[in-house]
């Protein structure tokens, strides 16, 4: 059985256009994972304390038999394969994967909380995640 996972990609360096395409290809070439939906691509204002130049971000709705856990790993090798360093909390990054909720899942452990606790502090997750169940859902 397959779940619905909401994914938030963002990027603050390098061609963060490239960057963003080229990860919405990885994700749907996952094994066990089909790309449904997309928000459209919008830029942000940085979150955190660490200054540093605006992001472009973009939420996927996505069918996926992965657990949650095996999705993260293959979030992150993606991540990984962009250059991802992970240096500095809420720091500039070439890419960074979130999964920001899965329908019907509620889980936390050492290293993933679903839903994601940053939810109600990124507005721009909110629009996305309301435009993606909505369409979803008929709205």
């Amino acid at each position: 059985m397959a779940d619905t996972a909401y994914i938030s990609l963002g990027s603050n360096l390098g061609d963060r256009d490239a960057i963003l395409s080229r990860a919405r290809t990885a994700i749907s070439e996952i094994d066990g994972v089909e790309v449904i939906q997309a928000t459209q691509v919008e830029e942000t204002d940085p979150v955190g304390p660490i200054a540093q130049g605006r992001f472009l971000n973009q939420m996927l709705a996505v069918s996926t038999k992965l657990s949650p856990h095996e999705l993260l790993t293959a979030l992150q090798g993606i991540e990984h394969f962009e250059g991802r360093e992970r240096t500095a909390r809420w720091g500039p990054r070439t890419l960074d994967l979130d999964i920001v909720m899965i329908d019907n899942v509620e889980m936390s452990d050492e290293v993933l909380t679903v839903p994601h606790p940053e939810i109600p502090n990124r507005d721009f997750w909110q629009r996305e995640l309301e435009e993606l169940r909505g369409a979803r859902n008929g709205r």
